[in-house]
Parts: C-alpha cells; structure tokens; sequence
C-alpha cells in the first residue's frame, strides 16, 4: 500500500502514523501515486483569511455575510457545527448560532489571496481550471519527471505551503476524473486528501445518493426522486436510451456518471457565460432613490469585474425579488457588447422603469451575459444618446485616477443615495 505524509512528505508503505516523523496525518491508497486529476477545495475560504487577519476570532464562530436581510457567503467551521450554511438567510443563521460574529466580506482581500494561491499552483502546472475563487481542477499529468515527486506528493506540497506562507487551509480530492476529484475533496474537509480509484470507483458509488453529482439541485433532485431514483444504484438500473428520454441530455450525463466515467477535460481557459452582482435589502423597499443608488453601485461594480478580466457582455438581466420571494428577470440584447459603467446602469435603469410598479423588492441584481473579449465592446456608441461618448471617455478617465489614488478618489452622487 502506497502511504505519504502530507505533513513531512516522507514516502513510506502503509503505515498509521509517518515512518520518518510519526506524524498521524498519513494518506494511504494503492493508487494514490498513479491517479493525476486533482480538485483543491480551500477551507471556508472567506471565514479563514479574516481569522489569519484578525487572531481574536480565531475560536469564534464566524459568518461572512451582511444584514439580517442578506445571505450567509462563507461560515467557519464553528458555525457549520450549529448547522449554518452557505446561502442560508442570515436571521435564520443567527438563530441556529446567535453567538456568530458576523463579517461583511472584502472581496478585494479574498481575490487577492486568491491569486497567490493560483501562483503557486501554476508552479505544478499549467492545466488549470479555477471554478471559484477558492477552488480549482488540476490536471498534473506528464508532471512526474519536471518535478521529481508523483502528483499526490506535489499536491500535498501545495497545501502546506499554503497553509505555512498564506495560513489558509485547503482540501484535496485525487482521482482518474474530474467528477470523482471532486467529490473527493468534500470527504476528508478540513485539511483532507482523500482519493477514489480507478479499480474501487464502482463499488465506492453504488450506494451514495446522486445529489453527490455536482449541479443537481433541489429541481433535479426533485425530478430523480419522482422517477425513483435515489442512488447510484438507482441510475445503474436505468437504460441509457430511457434516462435520456426522461432527462434528456442530462439523462446521458447521468448514465456515465452512474459509472463513474467523466470525459471532460481540465480546460485551462473555460468560456465564461455570464457575470452579476445582487444585494439584498435589510427592509423591502419601493424608493425609487434608493434603488436607483443599488442598480448604479451594482453596475459599477460588475463593469469593475468585465474590466479586470479584459471582457464585456452584449445582454443585460436585470433581477428583482418581491417581498414574497416571486422573483422578476427583466433583459435586453444590446447593438454591441459594453463593459462600461454608464452604459449597464442606464440599460438596467431603463428595465427597472418597466418593473418599479411591482415592489417593494427584497433583492436587486444586475448582471450581463453573451460574453465577449473587451476589443469587441463599444464600438458603435449609441446614435439616439450623443453624449454617451463623451460619458465613456469620462468614465475611462475616471478609471485611471481610480487605479492611480484607489477606488474612492471619485465618486458619483447617485453612489450615495
């Protein structure tokens, strides 16, 4: 049985503690240093670069997030013992774990942590496919002989470094396939390295419930249980042509999945197809004002995003949820793509004009899809607005001071409502 240490990285057969440093936290599998597609999965990302930056919450639980009225982002792991969840709404966080502090999240922080983490994976190699800030696919194959080490050992490596330069901790799931890679990595959290096998794959799945398929959700997993289908077992009973007749082409994915066969590549340049942002109020409001205010800061702040990532989006959404969660999606196609500010609030001001009657809203989004690159984005300007030229000039310009004396060296007056 092939064993390693992930805390000294000692290579050793198996064994329950280290042979070199008695160290317990011992992998053991007897595929462990021919498997090459990995999924690191940091521990509650967010929730763990404010406890490194903030000792005092070290041994308390934390929830990132904002008022009552808004959504839990990350919980440390504290919370999660009283049963707090990513997504859940936070008075009910509050209730299930009122001794909570709650952190509003800072995401310029958590991108840049973020990058550093992605830097020390490029050192492993190139097949990278980020899904998240805090998580990604590697595809380590044909590493070997540039490293030295097989790719369990250099995955190891990896989350000790992180854990000793950066202090985050992280998970990681070794398999033959991204799908089992990833269902790997939520066996062993926090600090964990599980493994699944080629030779132990269809034994390990017979019995686990499919909501482990990522992207099954509380519609699909609605629409398996109608059909009976609970477990892997369950799927393994199904003919192909039926599941895709029932399913459609999420019935063949399931069919190989249920075999645990995923040919999906590491794609180290995935397309993008949508970028958004969304707030929740702390109280339902109508104010035409201050909504007005959210739909800009929210517009600013997504143009900030297509800017970063060199991208622009030629459709416009606009999403609105009622006081009783009914939820509102207003879009509209523009002539060409925009990554500009001015433009996104004025297309989204423009559909909200056509909703306002239907509040008071609890949510308010903007986002923008049909992603393209930045050298394709405003090109024709807008003939029935003349000065929309001369706003994205200014706009650009307001960019560079920005970039120059930090983000708050201008503001505009609508930021404020």
């Amino acid at each position: 049985m092939q064993s390693l240490c992930r805390d000294c990285l000692t290579q050793f057969d198996t064994g329950r503690r280290c042979t070199a440093c008695g160290s317990p936290r011992v992998t053991s599998h007897p595929e462990l240093f021919g498997l090459t597609i990995a999924h690191m999965d940091c521990d509650a990302f967010y929730a763990a670069v404010e406890k490194r930056d903030n000792p005092d919450l070290r041994d308390k639980p934390v929830i990132i997030g904002g008022g009552r009225r808004g959504v839990v982002s990350t919980a440390c792991y504290i919370a999660r013992i009283k049963g707090v969840k990513s997504a859940m709404p936070m008075f009910q966080a509050l209730k299930l774990c009122p001794e909570a502090v709650v952190v509003r999240g800072r995401m310029d922080v958590y991108v840049s942590v973020s990058r550093e983490i992605r830097a020390m994976m490029e050192e492993l190699t190139p097949s990278i496919e980020p899904l998240s800030l805090d998580e990604a696919f590697l595809d380590l194959s044909g590493t070997q002989r540039l490293h030295g080490a097989p790719p369990a050992v250099m995955l190891a490596r990896l989350t000790r470094r992180m854990e000793r330069e950066l202090g985050i901790t992280g998970s990681v799931g070794l398999s033959h396939n991204k799908f089992l890679a990833k269902v790997a990595s939520d066996l062993d959290k926090p600090r964990g390295f599980s493994v699944i096998g080629k030779a132990e794959t269809a034994d390990f799945l017979k019995d686990k419930p499919v909501r482990l398929i990522w992207g099954v959700g509380t519609a699909s997993q609605a629409a398996l249980d109608k059909a009976g289908i609970r477990t892997f077992s369950d799927l393994l009973r199904w003919e192909r042509d039926d599941l895709i007749a029932r399913f459609g082409s999420m019935g063949d994915r399931l069919w190989h999945l249920a075999r645990g066969q995923d040919r999906r590549r590491v794609t180290r340049n995935a397309p993008m197809k949508s970028v958004s942002n969304e707030t929740t109020f702390y109280e339902d409001t109508a104010d035409p004002d201050v909504l007005d205010g959210h739909i800009w800061r929210l517009s600013e702040k997504l143009s900030d995003r297509l800017k970063a990532k060199d991208i622009a989006g030629r459709v416009v959404t606009l999403k609105l949820k009622r006081a009783n969660h009914a939820s509102l999606t207003r879009r509209v196609s523009l002539h060409d793509p925009t990554q500009m500010a001015d433009r996104i609030y004025r297309t989204a001001r423009g559909l909200f004009d056509g909703a306002a009657h239907e509040g008071p809203f609890r949510l308010l989004g903007v986002g923008v899809s049909d992603i393209t690159p930045a050298k394709d984005a405003d090109l024709s300007g807008d003939l029935l607005d003349p000065k929309a030229g001369e706003r994205a000039k200014a706009e650009r310009a307001a960019d560079k001071i920005r970039e120059k004396f930090g983000h708050e060296a201008i503001i505009k007056g609508r930021a404020l409502r």
